[in-house]
């Protein structure tokens, strides 16, 4: 059986942050979800958690079968995400266009080569 393989183009959780960082003004006239990325701390884990977010749904769109799962206790640790993704061959349409409608929402077009391709 062959193994089927997606490279994702890196973006980290720190470019991410960033982009919000940098459209924090226009997110608050946009969206009252900006305030969870009002202040520095929130902006950087909640940068880390929507970055996870887009990954799966890339995956996803590109037919792969996605789980999240715990790497080790949070006791241990803040940032142990494991995704896992097993090639299906069946693209979820819906998780492009969320994906696209989250970029959208959030600010983050500017990441939209990183995510959509």
């Amino acid at each position: 059986k062959e193994a089927q393989f997606m490279v994702l183009v890196p973006c980290c959780q720190a470019e991410v942050a960033e982009v919000l960082r940098r459209h924090k003004n226009e997110s608050f006239g946009k969206t009252p979800l900006s305030e969870i990325w009002r202040h520095p701390i929130h902006t950087r884990e909640f940068g880390s958690q929507i970055t996870n977010v887009l990954r799966c749904l890339q995956l996803e769109a590109h037919g792969y079968q996605v789980t999240v799962t715990e790497l080790v206790g949070w006791e241990h640790s803040m940032k142990n995400e494991l995704i896992i993704a097993r090639y299906k061959n069946s693209p979820r349409k819906n998780a492009q266009l969320r994906l696209e409608q989250i970029l959208q929402e959030l600010n983050l077009e500017d990441l939209r080569d990183r995510f959509v391709y």
